[in-house]
């Protein structure tokens, strides 16, 4: 990467700051980094962190004389192997695809001949209104990049698709496409928003979603690092392509999704209990990661040291194995999917697994290379017919992909 370089266009909002993240993974990547920054990404960074961080100067004026004398804006537009707009607001979709040039930034992105890459970053609503969507449909079609946004909460506090990828998500992308691969291929990210929308309508799809905590004593509870995200995001982007879902959370600080029926357990035996009172469903994805054992029986008050140094001992019974309980069901659903946490030998690992739960599926991901409770994740989906492993993505991206396989396979398998 030592000869690529790159222009960024910073656009308006608050997650305009993870573009200074963003500059410094490029350059230490070995690209190039040119900034232009917007008026309104102007009120979240200044051109000086932008030009420190690229060690270039920053462009800001589309009539500033001595800009255009020494480097003018179709100069600017073409000097470089590729164009990213890092956040994009609404305002700047509209202005793209309508090819309105009325500032720089506009001006650069109507005039150049290079590749563009651009990473929405807005409000939920503003993402999944009529308009936008028809300006991201527009882009798509003119040949633009669309890197997916990804699913959480919000600066405002609201819950959903809007958020900004991570910088180093974002470092993924950019370097992808600078070595020639697709970066819409390497997010596996249909958008339901446009084609998908209601890919799933009226579908019942079931989902349980982080840890669980089982009781030692009334302060101390067996449990495992879940965030909980994957099973979010993969909720949120069920809701989005139009099905009917319940998420079934573990102890997790996670807003609920739009459109999304919450139930909040703690137990494992509460959560499997709940999972059967949710039945029937077309599909379950059970991504929680249910504790194995609890304890025996949950001392009525605090375990105290007793001052001679022996550890008290903690009997163990096992949990009821939900996954194993529903393929076993009479009302099974009809798409059974179930995830795998590993710390080595992962394929190996699921792929027993599926063949002793009796699920349809198991989704394995190495969580000694990516911990729990980050921002990525990398797959692997094991069936009867083999195994697919997917590239590092965010866990929103790996959760479209995941929606768009069941939407696509779900009707042959009725």
């Amino acid at each position: 990467m030592q000869r690529k370089s790159i222009l960024l266009l910073i656009s308006g909002g608050i997650a305009a700051y993870k573009s200074a993240e963003l500059i410094r993974l490029l350059r230490k990547a070995g690209v190039g980094v040119t900034c232009v920054l917007t008026k309104g990404g102007a009120q979240f960074v200044t051109p000086l962190t932008l030009g420190a961080l690229s060690e270039n100067k920053v462009y800001t004026d589309l009539f500033d004389l001595k800009d255009e004398v020494e480097m003018g804006h179709i100069q600017l537009s073409r000097a470089t192997d590729m164009i990213i707009v890092c956040p994009a607001s609404a305002d700047i979709l509209a202005k793209m695809a309508a090819g309105i040039a009325d500032d720089l930034a506009t001006t650069i992105l109507l005039a150049t001949d290079k590749p563009v890459i651009v990473a929405p970053a807005m409000n939920v609503r503003m993402w999944q209104h009529a308009a936008t969507r028809r300006n991201v449909a527009q882009l798509r079609a003119d040949g633009v990049t669309i890197i997916e946004p990804d699913v959480g909460e919000m600066a405002c506090g609201e819950f959903g698709p809007g958020r900004l990828p991570e910088p180093a998500a974002l470092l993924t992308h950019v370097l992808a496409a600078l070595a020639g691969d697709s970066a819409d291929a390497l997010a596996g990210q249909p958008d339901f928003a446009d084609d998908n929308v209601d890919a799933l309508d009226g579908r019942h799809i079931l989902i349980t979603a982080g840890p669980t905590h089982e009781a030692i004593d009334p302060v101390r509870y067996i449990a495992n690092k879940s965030s909980g995200k994957q099973g979010f995001a993969i909720a949120a982007a069920a809701a989005d392509a139009g099905a009917n879902v319940t998420l079934v959370a573990g102890p997790v600080n996670l807003p609920t999704p739009p459109g999304v029926t919450r139930i909040d357990v703690t137990s494992a035996r509460e959560m499997a209990a709940t999972v059967e009172k949710a039945l029937p469903a077309d599909v379950a994805i059970m991504v929680a990661a249910v504790a194995d054992w609890r304890a025996a029986a949950i001392a009525p008050t605090k375990i105290k040291k007793d001052g001679s140094g022996i550890i008290p001992p903690l009997p163990l019974t096992q949990n009821p194995d939900i996954l194993a309980g529903l393929a076993s069901s009479p009302q099974r659903p009809g798409l059974l999917i179930g995830f795998a946490a590993e710390t080595d030998n992962v394929i190996a690992h699921a792929q027993a697994k599926l063949a002793r739960k009796g699920c349809d599926w198991i989704i394995a991901n190495d969580v000694a290379a990516d911990p729990m409770g980050g921002e990525v994740n990398r797959v692997h989906i094991i069936t009867a017919n083999g195994v697919e492993s997917w590239d590092r993505l965010s866990k929103s991206a790996v959760a479209r992909a995941i929606i768009a396989k069941i939407a696509e396979i779900l009707p042959g398998m009725e």
